[in-house]
């Protein structure tokens, strides 16, 4: 079996250190999708379905502007409206829709040129408001190991959050494993640490059935486990930040980072 698309399960952490604490931790899966692979493992795979309902699907349009089923242009024209060289592989990690339900609250597109370098990271976030937002950000020379970037938080993710924050990036990309640990930084430091941790499997109708077997209700998780932890937050005592216009722009463009200026960790 050749590709790259694959299948990656480990745990999600949260860890919010201010006003007060508070932390949560689950596992997950996700998918590791080539987008020049879909074809073949619609047609391979009798577990994940193009579009329809079954016990897993994958449908282009719950990612990007919502409007196009091709995502690889799509993405293509965001890394050319940002002077960033692209023609190479573009693959997406993301949760699958399982029994026809999905919800992403991270979606990450590792974006190639056509030398197979690793020329950007684009993070697509979507809040419980059906609304989303991406960041881009470039990786000069392929990119080190581990990326380590920095955009401006530009959207409305969480009420109890403040939108005056930055974001630092510090991804190990997609191999045996894939590390993703996202710190959210006020002027005094972090305020919040969220990351997953996954192991690589092959991406195999037995292993899709296994992954649900041991995570089958994944994406009503959680939104639910959102939910709740807002229950909980609230009973914390944390104040609530309205919500603000979108930004003006879908994209917005952040910088890579020297490992000695992010202060950030893999878990």
């Amino acid at each position: 079996m050749t590709g790259v698309s694959a299948l990656y399960v480990g745990p999600v952490m949260h860890r919010r250190f201010k006003p007060k604490t508070h932390a949560l931790n689950y596992r997950v899966f996700m998918l590791l999708l080539d987008l020049d692979e879909l074809p073949d493992l619609f047609a391979r795979l009798r577990l994940l379905r193009a579009g329809r309902f079954g016990l897993m699907s994958f449908r282009a349009r719950d990612h990007g502007d919502k409007a196009h089923d091709d995502l690889k242009t799509y993405v293509a024209a965001r890394l050319s409206e940002a002077g960033v060289a692209g023609g190479g592989p573009i693959r997406l990690l993301c949760m699958p829709r399982v029994l026809g339900y999905g919800f992403n609250p991270l979606s990450v597109y590792f974006c190639h040129d056509a030398e197979g370098r690793l020329t950007a990271i684009l993070y697509e976030v979507r809040n419980t408001f059906g609304q989303r937002h991406s960041y881009l950000i470039a990786t000069p020379d392929g990119g080190p190991d581990p990326v380590q970037q920095t955009a401006p938080k530009r959207f409305y993710v969480s009420p109890f959050m403040d939108m005056d924050l930055t974001y630092v990036f510090d991804v190990a990309p997609p191999g045996e494993d894939v590390k993703i640990t996202i710190q959210v930084r006020d002027e005094a430091g972090p305020v919040l640490t969220a990351a997953f941790a996954g192991h690589r499997r092959a991406l195999t109708d037995h292993a899709l059935f296994h992954a649900w077997l041991t995570h089958p209700l994944l994406t009503l998780k959680v939104l639910l486990g959102i939910h709740w932890e807002a229950i909980r937050i609230v009973a914390k005592g944390f104040r609530f930040h309205g919500k603000p216009p979108l930004p003006a722009s879908p994209v917005t463009i952040g910088t890579t980072l020297t490992p000695s200026r992010t202060g950030a960790s893999h878990v």
